[in-house]
């Protein structure tokens, strides 16, 4: 999970994540420049937050995005 500490989303993401026991490595960008580098070639853009979930990219995101994102690779959510 590619994120910037300042950014919203990012927590949300992070938040969401941590409350669903979703196991994930966070990179934050403004620090790790390999990390943005990355994150630009994984998903063609600057934005985050940016998860990579084994190859498959979701990039620029809300929880709108980010729960169907995780049904469709399979992740079973706690409160499922």
């Amino acid at each position: 999970l590619y994120v910037k500490p300042t950014c919203p989303w990012c927590r949300e993401a992070v938040d969401f994540l941590d409350e669903h026991g979703i196991p994930y490595r966070r990179a934050d960008i403004t620090r790790d420049t390999a990390a943005r580098a990355e994150m630009q070639r994984l998903s063609g853009q600057e934005k985050v937050p940016t998860l990579d979930w084994h190859g498959e990219v979701l990039a620029d995101f809300g929880l709108d995005e980010l729960v169907p994102f995780l049904r469709s690779q399979n992740v079973k959510l706690e409160d499922s």
